[in-house]
Parts: structure tokens; sequence; C-alpha cells
């Protein structure tokens, strides 16, 4: 029976013994028992383990979805190694630094990306052993050769054994090194450890949400912790299938739950409002889908969701390095709402200064810290990062809210993307929400950029729907009439696309970079409304 910290290795292990040959991890047109998936695991760990990498090496796996992401993480898990999960779209300086950072010796990457990889390899070296992934890939015409001093995923996985590996390891030591998405600076590393990861807080969600034919979906990349450990190793611990998309396209989205037989899914970013931006089919509700896991849905995009694809949406506020805190609203609240905290867990918002915000008040989320040594959060190499999260008893999440009077908390903002103009605290989320209710607009992003009196003026990018139209003029009108006039953006940009991370996050930091440019429009010059 797994107890509340097992190690990866051991809970896939423990599951392949009880479950045999039932599926667990459904790709495409691939079955992969619980059995055949350990198998595997086990192959790739014999023959990494043959080549040096042991406990406390760093293998570094960038990959697209695919049961041979899964293989190889579980392979790593069972030698005591440490996993690197690297976001498939970085390029140059920031693929470079994850390598170097890590400490990483191996290094596992598909046909179709390894391009940048071997341009990161001539310039810095340090990687001991390549490995070429030449199955599930995403573009096998971009596919570059093996060099020569390198081995294919196949051929390494067909040099071990499928039998059970007799270790002894111990607990503790990097399990895991999960790296932030760097939206405002370098991505800070945050360590799980071997048996240091708690299955508690996943069991109950199971417990609340699940019932005994449940086939969990998720097309979340795998580098991030939300398909890793709320899908993929939740689904493992509860014995539960869970089906694997490539990645996040909203037109296919449907027919892939449908495909799959789904029952639920997470949902992270801008994803059920996208969803609902799709053009309405007759077979919106033709799906078994009954729970949705949301972050921060904007209450309009939740009851609309809700009514349009006959489904439930509940919210569960937690992060990599939150501490192990959580926010949980089980549909027990008002649409909207992050949720409450567990029983016995006292959450806040608190002022710059400390103080605890009024009703309503948009200030940090805090946790009381009833275990220091419990709740610490440990970014690799950031002792000052990792002393900061936790200040006279406090947990501090870097994340904007308020709480209403019956003790129900809202999303304000990330700390990093709220602005400020003359004088007044802006939510760049909360102009997102209202901008995103225009029928014209797919989605948008909200950012400050330089005053010339000082703080910010408020800029937005916009991508308009498909075959709809829009002008500044009438975009600003809507605000008008829906949010106070000094969040009513100066500078609209309107563009094909946003730049975001592989978990939909707009990317805030290369919009402000970009600012003002000759295309944007600005609201003061062309005269539409009076600055506030």
């Amino acid at each position: 029976m797994t107890t509340n910290f097992d190690t990866f290795a051991l809970v896939l292990e423990q599951q392949a013994a009880a479950k045999g040959e039932e599926d667990f991890l459904l790709f495409e047109n691939e079955r992969v028992s619980y059995a055949e998936l350990d198998r595997r695991a086990n192959r790739i760990a014999a023959a990494l383990a043959a080549r040096g990498v042991r406990q406390g090496s760093g293998v570094a796996i960038m990959m697209n979805n695919s049961p041979a992401w899964l293989e190889l993480f579980f392979a790593t898990q069972k030698l005591g190694a440490y996993a690197v999960p690297i976001n498939v779209a970085l390029r140059g300086e920031g693929l470079g630094y994850i390598i170097d950072h890590s400490e990483a010796d191996t290094l596992v990457v598909d046909a179709d990306l390894l391009e940048p990889v071997l341009a990161i390899r001539a310039e810095r070296g340090g990687l001991k052993l390549l490995v070429v992934n030449t199955s599930y890939l995403v573009d096998p015409a971009a596919a570059t050769p093996v060099p020569a001093d390198a081995l294919t995923l196949t051929a390494l996985a067909a040099e071990g054994s499928p039998e059970p590996r007799r270790r002894d390891l111990d607990t503790g030591g990097k399990a895991v090194l999960l790296y932030t998405s760097g939206t405002t600076g370098l991505p800070k590393a945050v360590v799980v450890e071997h048996g240091g990861f708690s299955w508690a807080g996943v069991v109950a969600l199971a417990q609340a949400a699940y019932g005994p034919d449940e086939i969990l979906y998720t097309c979340l990349p795998l580098f991030h912790a939300n398909a890793l450990f709320l899908s993929v190793m939740q689904a493992l611990r509860c014995g539960i299938p869970v089906a694997i998309g490539r990645r996040f396209s909203a037109s296919r989205f449907w027919d892939d739950v449908r495909r799959y037989n789904a029952s639920t899914f997470n949902a992270l970013g801008a994803m059920i409002p996208i969803l609902l931006k799709q053009p309405p089919r007759a077979s919106d509700k033709e799906h078994r889908i009954h729970v949705v896991f949301s972050a921060a849905a904007p209450k309009w995009a939740w009851e609309q969701f809700e009514e349009r694809f006959g489904t439930n949406i509940w919210e569960c506020y937690g992060a990599v390095d939150g501490g192990g805190f959580m926010l949980l609203n089980l549909g027990n609240g008002p649409k909207g709402s992050m949720g409450v905290p567990p029983p016995g867990v006292d959450a806040r918002v608190f002022r710059e200064d400390g103080s605890e915000a009024e009703p309503h008040e948009v200030g940090e989320l805090v946790f009381k810290v009833d275990d220091p040594e419990a709740r610490r959060v440990d970014y690799y190499k950031n002792e000052k990062a990792s002393a900061a999260k936790i200040r006279e008893g406090w947990f501090y999440t870097g994340d904007l809210a308020s709480r209403d009077e019956e003790g129900w908390f809202y999303f304000a903002d990330r700390a990093t993307d709220s602005l400020r103009r003359r004088g007044e605290n802006i939510s760049s989320f909360e102009i997102e929400k209202i901008v995103n209710q225009h029928p014209s607009v797919l989605e948008s992003g909200a950012y400050g950029v330089p005053s010339e009196l000082g703080e910010d003026d408020v800029m937005l990018a916009v991508v308009r729907k498909p075959g709809m139209d829009v002008t500044p003029e009438e975009l600003v009108a809507f605000c008008e009439q829906r949010m106070a006039k000094f969040m009513v953006p100066r500078y609209i940009d309107f563009r094909e696309s946003l730049p975001k991370t592989e978990t939909h996050r707009v990317q805030k930091a290369k919009l402000k970079k970009e600012g003002v440019t000759a295309s944007t429009w600005d609201r003061e010059k062309n005269g539409s409304s009076q600055p506030a």
C-alpha cells in the first residue's frame, strides 16, 4: 500500500503489481498498461545505469508529450537520479542556462528538437551522454540526423532488461528540478526530493471528484507540474487511466476528449475562455466530462462554459513553489472564486506593509506556516529566493488576491504582472477579463509601459477572433462602460498571436520589451476619449 511520501518509482512498481496489464496510459492509438510502463522504464534504467547514470545524476528531458517521456522519467526515478524537464520551446541562452544551471550530464531530446541542442552543445560542452528520441515526433520533417556520438532512445532501451531493478535507494536528494516559466527573468528551479512529494493533496482531490470509471485527460506539457503531478501522478496513485494529448488545440480539443472517452481534465491559463470562443457545435455536450479543474476562470467564462458544455468547473489554487498550500472551490462557493483553504489552514490577504487587507481589498495572498520545514520551498542554487518565501511565520505566494466577507478568495493578478498608473494599482487580469468578453476578441494581454508622467500607462495586446473585427475606438468604448477610468488602456496593439509559454501564460516581459511601436494605436493622440 502506498504511503503519503512514497517515491514516484515505488508507486509505479506497486501499481504495476496490483493492476498488471490494465490500461494506464492512452496516447493516440496506443494503450500502455501499468506493467508495460514499468517494464519499459526498467529497460531504460538498466541501460542508463550501464552508461554511468546513477543516484544523484541529472538527466534532462526535452521531449514533447508521448509515452516515451514518461518511460524515461520513471527510469530516472528508479535510479535515484534527478529529472530535469525542459520546455520544448527553449532555444539559445534560455536553453543553455537550464542545461548549465541544472548540472545535468545526460540529455534526451526529440529528433525534431535536436538542432538547438546541438548548437548549445557545441558552444558549452558538458553533456556526457546525448540520447535522441526518434519516435512520436511532432514534425518528422524537421528531424535532425542523430550525431555519431549519440544514441537513439530505441537503441538504448533495447540494451536494458525489463526485469525489476534491485536497489536500495535512500529517500531525499533531488528527484526532479522543475523550472518556473521565467516570464519576468531567469527561471528558478524548484527541487522535488525522492520521497518528498506528498500524495495527500492529489488523493484528496480524487476522492472528492472521481468515481470508479474515470479517465483523466491532459494536453498540457509533461514538463509542467500540472500535467506531470496533477494528471499523470494523480491518475497513477489512484489507479485511474490517463490520456495524453500532444498539445492544446482549441479546434481539436473536444474531439480528443471524445476519442479517449475522458471524464475530466485540468485547465490552465486562457484555456476556458479560448474554448468558449470556438464556434458552437451541435456536439458541444456530447462528451463524458463531468468536472473540470480550472485555475482563475473568470466568472463570466465559468458560467458560460458550464451552460454551453454541460459540465461543472471546480477551482483549485496551488503552485509547485506554493509550499503545498491550496485553495479549493469544489462547486460549493461563488463562481469566480478560487475557494477557501482546507480546514486548519489559515489564509489571508496582506498589504505591502504587512497589515491585513479589508474585505475586497487587493493584496498579496499569504498562508500561516504550520510546519516551516514541510512548507519550505527549495529553489536550486538560490537560497535567497528560498528564504524569501517565508517571512515572520507567513508564506508569501507572490499572487495578488482579495477575500470577501464570507472568506472566499478571488484571484487578482500575479504580483509581477500588476501595474500602477497615477497612484492607482491596476490588475492586468481584471482588464483582460473584461476585454476578453468582447465578441470580436479571442484573447488579450494587458501590461504596463513607461509613462511620460512616471509610473505606467496601460497597454493592451489584442488578438481578434478569426473573421471578426473591432476598432481601437470601439474597444475603448467597450472598456469605458465596464471598468474604472484609470484602467482603460491608452495603447492598443492588434496582433496575430500573443507570445506565450507552453502552459499558455502570456509572456508579458516580451510584450513590455517591445513596448510602443509605430503600429501602436494611442488613445490620447487619437483623441477617442479624454485621458484619466
